[in-house]
């Protein structure tokens, strides 16, 4: 099993970049995972969160959970009231 040295959002490419203690590195493109699991604002919001604040949390859910479970347990859905 492969150490993880470093896991981070980089906001120039829109990705999450997981480094190895022997020098490899996985990228994964979150604007890609977002057109194809996320249907709306909500859970868009959700996978964001993740991103920004645990992007190492985002990177094991994206390569090992199932995204639409998660979303369907997390999402809070609140519409606008005028």
């Amino acid at each position: 099993m492969k150490t993880i040295k470093s896991c981070e959002f980089n906001m120039d490419t829109g990705c999450v970049e997981l480094r190895f203690q022997d020098g490899s590195m996985i990228s994964i493109d979150c604007t890609a995972v977002e057109n194809e699991v996320a249907d709306n604002l909500y859970e868009r919001s959700e996978l964001d969160y993740l991103i920004y604040n645990d992007p190492l949390a985002y990177a094991d859910l994206i390569m090992n959970g199932d995204v639409e479970a998660y979303l369907n347990a997390v999402t809070e859905y609140k519409p606008y009231e005028n």
